[in-house]
């Protein structure tokens, strides 16, 4: 019912293709960790690709709407810049980090590309 934004149609179809898979461990209590949470449903993290002393992550606007999202991650992240679709950082492009995260701006179906360095 409703719209496909409202009925959660993006973040099902990530469920049924790319589903978790469980793998046997020994047991042992471990709090649950997450190293990313996006704060809109209409913003989806895509991908975050482990580079030499940092991170490349790629979001995507999904809803076709106009929308401010906050970034939040448990990485120790040192500078944190907007880079093209090869991953180069874009000069002018530096985001400042605040205690909520990353504050980024999405446009209908935007595609950002991020480079998270990493504290040594």
């Amino acid at each position: 019912a409703g719209s496909f934004q409202d009925a959660g149609v993006i973040q099902h179809a990530y469920s049924l293709n790319f589903p978790l898979h469980t793998v046997p461990a020994r047991s042992a209590p471990c709090p649950p960790w997450s190293a990313f949470s996006v704060s809109s449903p209409a913003v989806v993290l895509e991908t975050a690709e482990d580079r030499r002393g940092a991170v490349v992550v790629r979001l995507y606007e999904a809803h076709g709407s106009t929308v401010v999202a906050w970034l939040q991650t448990s990485l120790p992240i040192e500078e944190a810049m907007l880079c093209d679709l090869l991953e180069r950082p874009v000069v002018a492009e530096s985001l400042r980090l605040e205690q909520r995260g990353l504050r980024l701006s999405f446009t209908p179906f935007r595609v950002l590309s991020l480079l998270l360095v990493l504290r040594q």
